[in-house]
């Protein structure tokens, strides 16, 4: 009766299996929720900073072509200050502008090539520009 309840032994042979092995099959599973986070932990960790440097980019972009043809007072200056960020080396400042495009991954001289474009043909687009679009006077007569 004990050899019907006995479980067969089997050689290395039968199963394909020597003791090195069988010690491979219990390694850590590497899709453990603490390893996971674990291994992306200092990753996340940048997100914040990456999302806020996005941020400054966006409304430097925004200030930028708001203010471009600005003639005097407070947008201008904007537009002065936004322009020197843009095209001024900042030595390393976390918030500069090549600081941040090196952690967003973005090439600055592309960008101030196509902000120069842009400029150029929003300003000759307002050169060519009926004179009644840019006084904001009617065209109906008094």
């Amino acid at each position: 009766m004990e050899s019907e309840t006995a479980i067969p032994s089997r050689t290395s042979e039968q199963t394909g299996f020597n003791a090195s092995d069988i010690g491979s099959l219990f390694q850590r599973d590497t899709l453990l929720v603490e390893n996971f986070f674990n291994d992306r932990r200092g990753k996340t960790l940048v997100l914040p900073e990456q999302r806020l440097m996005l941020a400054i980019l966006e409304d430097a972009l925004q200030c930028f072509q708001e203010n471009c043809s600005a003639k005097h007072g407070k947008k201008k200056q904007l537009f002065e200050n936004v322009e020197k960020w843009f095209f001024e080396a900042t030595d390393g400042w976390v918030f500069g502008f090549e600081s941040i495009c090196s952690v967003l991954g973005f090439e600055p001289d592309y960008l101030r090539k196509g902000l120069v474009r842009w400029r150029q043909k929003k300003l000759l687009h307002r050169r060519s520009a009926p004179l009644w679009k840019h006084e904001n006077v009617s065209s109906a007569s008094p």
